[in-house]
């Protein structure tokens, strides 16, 4: 007897779960959310230091070193006076722009502090999208991109990047 009713509730539990599988694979799917569209370089715009949308697209036509960093960043204060320096030495053969993942006041004060002349923009989450669409999938700060005249990448470095590299990287570019 007892064999009997062990055997009944072990199909009746079979039955019961068969019967919810069935019922949930007849149900119909939830929509899935659309990926947000990658952010595209040539068609981003972010603030200057004095709130004015600067479009990346108006640095295409020279090479341009596009810098990601943040004033909290260790490395990144090591490599700009070398950017600063570069940007001197090139004029108008290169542009360099730093594209802050911080807030606005903080990079204001980054920027007289260490006299940064090239044009610093800023962005929160959007320049983080932005950079990952460039290659950091992980994050990391600082990161430099490197694009020719045409506006296609050439190069990309996560970390702080050394005058001899960056110099490495320019240099067929002018």
């Amino acid at each position: 007897m007892k064999k009997a009713a062990l055997y009944l509730s072990v199909a009746a539990l079979a039955l019961a779960a068969g019967g919810g599988f069935a019922w949930w694979r007849s149900q119909p799917a939830e929509p899935v959310a659309a990926a947000a569209p990658a952010v595209s370089l040539w068609q981003a715009s972010f603030n200057d230091l004095n709130g004015k949308p600067q479009p990346l697209a108006q640095w295409r036509g020279k090479p341009l070193v596009l810098n990601f960093w943040a004033s909290w960043c260790a490395p990144c204060r090591e490599e700009m006076p070398e950017f600063v320096a570069t940007q001197k030495a090139l004029g108008d053969k290169v542009r360099f722009v730093g594209l802050a993942i911080d807030n606005p006041t903080e990079v204001k004060k980054f920027a007289a502090e260490l006299g940064v002349d090239y044009p610093l923009l800023y962005g929160e989450q959007e320049a983080m999208d932005l950079m990952r669409s460039e290659g950091n999938r992980i994050g990391a700060l600082p990161y430099t991109v490197i694009y020719d005249a045409s506006g296609k990448r050439v190069a990309a470095h996560a970390g702080r990047l050394d005058q001899t590299r960056l110099d490495g990287y320019l240099k067929p570019l002018l």
